[in-house]
């Protein structure tokens, strides 16, 4: 029983560091817009958004103001167009609607889109369901004192995008 539970206790640390710590990532490269997910104290993706179109990657920066209070729209150098908005659902499908929506509005074929790295799994996977575009994605390092607590919660909403709320 005590080497069934060790057991069951390594493959879900193992699956937690593959799939939220250290999940798949790409490299920044020229896009139609990127894309920066809310809530995060402080808007660092909403930062990293701006300085990757600032850097040329994109000409334009769609930044999620989710949380609360909401954040406000960042700003960015004359050659970069901000478009920001509010998701409705205020979480990250509502985010994968939005942008879905706007991208075949706007006929982008790629996107980079800046989560956090624990979400970028699950970003990855609902953003995919939303939008035909080619996705990079490209994260913001979480805290390190919040990855216990982002990984348990990532563990919620991964469950529930896979089993409850399977639409775009």
């Amino acid at each position: 029983m005590l080497a069934a539970a060790a057991v069951v206790v390594v493959i879900l640390v193992a699956a937690s560091a593959r799939l939220f710590v250290w999940s798949p990532v790409d490299r920044a490269a020229k896009v139609d817009a990127v894309v920066a997910l809310g809530g995060d104290p402080g808007q660092r993706r909403a930062h990293e958004a701006v300085a990757l179109a600032e850097k040329g990657y994109a000409p334009v920066v769609v930044v999620s103001l989710g949380g609360y209070p909401p954040a406000p729209c960042p700003r960015a150098n004359a050659r970069v167009s901000v478009v920001c908005f509010r998701a409705d659902p205020l979480d990250t499908r509502g985010e994968a609607e939005y942008v879905g929506r706007l991208t075949a509005r706007r006929h982008w074929h790629s996107l980079i889109v800046v989560p956090e790295r624990t979400q970028t799994t699950r970003a990855r996977m609902l953003f995919e369901r939303c939008t035909t575009a080619r996705l990079l994605m490209v994260p913001v390092n979480d805290p390190v004192s919040h990855i216990p607590y982002d990984v348990l919660y990532e563990w919620g909403a991964l469950a529930k995008a896979l089993v409850v709320d399977r639409r775009c």
